[in-house]
């Protein structure tokens, strides 16, 4: 029984900053992927940025040089750093665990971006 728990979501300008947090709690193998999808209003969710155990990366195009992933080495957490926030970037923000054939999910945080 593997839980994640999300925080950071807001409501933030055109231009800003937000970091976002999850912590997954349970039983976890040491050797996993974590990450970050999102899901707009009426689209199909999409990967934002994945970091596995090992400190490799990957990003969205959409988000490159914008956002940046990270994790604690000492536990399951995962951070994501958003920076030059765009209108399109509004979102649920879903955070991930994967390993092997186990899939675990938050329930999302949202970020709402206006201007």
């Amino acid at each position: 029984q593997v839980q994640l728990v999300e925080s950071g979501g807001a409501l933030v300008q055109a231009g800003g900053s937000l970091r976002l947090s999850c912590a997954a709690f349970g039983s976890i193998f040491s050797i996993n992927t974590m990450g970050w999808y999102r899901q707009a209003p009426g689209k199909q969710r999409e990967l934002v940025a994945i970091i596995t155990s090992g400190g490799i990366t990957n990003y969205a195009d959409s988000v490159k040089g914008r956002f940046t992933i990270s994790r604690a080495s000492a536990k399951n957490t995962v951070y994501l750093q958003m920076n030059s926030l765009k209108s399109e970037d509004t979102a649920v923000y879903y955070c991930n665990l994967n390993w092997g054939r186990m899939d675990y999910w938050g329930k999302g945080t949202l970020v709402t971006v206006s201007s």
